[in-house]
């Protein structure tokens, strides 16, 4: 991912920002789902205490976990792509491809992101207590928040479609070889370099 002082590369900083912290508050629920089986294990079998409503917790916390980091791994590319199909193609070629992959991903995202926004809707309702039309049984905690993640998460990831798609659609006009703001495939030469430096601890 390159970056410059243009204004498509600070709105993918800015992005870039919302979608990091967002990938914070998914790793923070990867942490807590192993808290939770602690507490639910530990409680079960030295205390005869276990965590009431286990179940519903890592249902509440599944959506946190498989989607609220999907836009941070999209940025970089590191999403599913189809590199080996797409690393045949070079030059302005490249861009028309990306560009019809990105428009299409966008185009299911906008419809998943008004599908789950109306999967929200209907468990939402501020006239009931909690603001919920339903809740978990267990612990009747309301589902309305973690079905809000969802929308908000394609939401962000539908920003990210759409200024990868300007930023192809540029690279095409202006005939860029590296343009900024989208995923540049690494060859294998680069994918291992970058992996050694890794391992060796350097950025």
């Amino acid at each position: 991912m390159l970056e410059d002082d243009g204004l498509l590369s600070r709105l993918d900083r800015y992005l870039f920002k919302v979608e990091r912290a967002f990938a914070l508050i998914c790793g923070l629920a990867v942490l807590s789902l192993m808290f939770l089986a602690v507490r639910s294990v530990g409680g079960r079998e030295f205390f005869e205490w276990p965590l009431a409503g286990y179940t519903n917790w890592i249902e509440a916390l599944m959506p946190i976990i498989a989607i609220l980091g999907v836009a941070y791994a999209q940025r970089d590319g590191t999403h599913i792509r189809m590199d080996i199909l797409v690393g045949r193609f070079s030059g302005r070629v490249l861009w028309v491809v990306e560009s019809v992959l990105v428009f299409l991903m966008l185009f299911l995202m906008i419809c998943l992101t008004v599908g789950a926004y109306e999967l929200f809707d209907r468990a939402f309702d501020c006239a009931r207590p909690l603001c919920s039309r339903d809740s978990f049984d267990d612990i009747n905690m309301p589902t309305w928040p973690y079905k809000l993640v969802v929308p908000i998460a394609f939401a962000l990831l539908s920003l990210r479609l759409l200024l990868q798609l300007v930023g192809y659609g540029r690279a095409f006009v202006l005939g860029l070889e590296r343009p900024v703001a989208v995923p540049l495939t690494q060859s294998i030469e680069d994918q291992a370099r970058a992996e050694a430096d890794q391992l060796e601890g350097r950025e």
